[in-house]
């Protein structure tokens, strides 16, 4: 299974869906590999070098369509399950002044790493506002960590990131600076969810981060368990039967295990099922 670096949250991850396999399914041995993420992912599935992979579900769609990061279509990947929201989450110092996106206007601001996930992300929400980067007053192409020293010394004045609620990063910028949340609402999250299928509504909830007392409507992508096409049938319903059927002994393993539910996991997918997972989720009445 490929999973993600290990300083993130998909190698953990994946770590504790491979043991609780092979807890329950002891003729089945899976092995989480660190990996560069999500795109890496879709590569070692498409050239069968993995069984298996954590991936999100923006990427997924861009793998299958031939789009964005891929020239050609991706058509050998299959969902298994969609696992939890990765929420679009741009603080901004209290000091800058910005309180809406349109006031990025001339402001200097981190829209992520340059070829990344969250880069072209910050591009799709800066495209439903009306903005493009020429329009901020300094465009920087930082790390996480990176992001937060710049905030910290006053060198720039907010940052896009996308991932699981909280962000250890967001949560260390906010315990040294006095931020505020972007909201990624109204007419913006409206077009965005019209033109691409794989955005879903999500807030980052109150008390999310220090002096965040209110809730702050954004969007999400959502991290999936994906698999080839040509993975055994009778394996994928055991191993998709598995995850959802013990989910409480996977969120006991890991904290993001409390945001699988059968309800959500076949929600926010662009790309086929495998036949596998298909039949479990039938069988149970969550797809038709």
């Amino acid at each position: 299974m490929g999973t993600g670096t290990t300083a993130g949250t998909y190698y953990p991850y994946g770590g504790a869906i491979a043991s609780l396999w092979s807890r329950f399914l002891p003729t089945v041995q899976v092995t989480a590999e660190a990996t560069g993420g999500s795109l890496e992912n879709v590569r070692l599935l498409e050239t069968k070098q993995a069984e298996f992979g954590l991936i999100q579900n923006d990427n997924a769609d861009y793998a299958w369509n031939g789009t964005e990061f891929f020239k050609t279509p991706v058509k050998n990947i299959r969902g298994i399950a969609v696992l939890y929201p990765e929420v679009l989450q741009w603080p901004v110092t209290v000091a800058s002044g910005i309180k809406e996106i349109p006031e990025l206007k001339g402001k200097s601001f981190n829209v992520g790493p340059a070829g990344s996930g969250t880069e072209t992300n910050t591009r799709q929400v800066f495209e439903a506002a009306g903005l493009t980067y020429n329009d901020l007053g300094r465009k920087v192409n930082l790390a996480f960590a990176e992001a937060v020293t710049a905030m910290k010394d006053r060198q720039l004045d907010g940052s896009a990131n996308i991932g699981g609620v909280p962000l250890p990063a967001w949560t260390d910028l906010a315990t040294s600076v006095d931020v505020n949340f972007l909201p990624i609402g109204g007419s913006i999250a409206d077009k965005l969810m019209a033109k691409y299928k794989f955005y879903v509504p999500t807030p980052i909830p109150a008390n999310t981060y220090r002096g965040q007392t209110q809730q702050i409507p954004s969007l999400a992508v959502l991290a999936a368990l994906l698999t080839r096409e040509d993975v055994d049938a009778d394996v994928v319903y055991w191993l998709t039967k598995t995850l959802i059927e013990h989910q409480p002994e996977l969120a006991q393993a890991h904290a993001k295990g409390k945001e699988l539910s059968k309800e959500t996991a076949v929600k926010g997918l662009t790309i086929p099922w495998h036949p596998g997972a298909e039949r479990y989720y039938k069988e149970i009445g969550l797809l038709k």
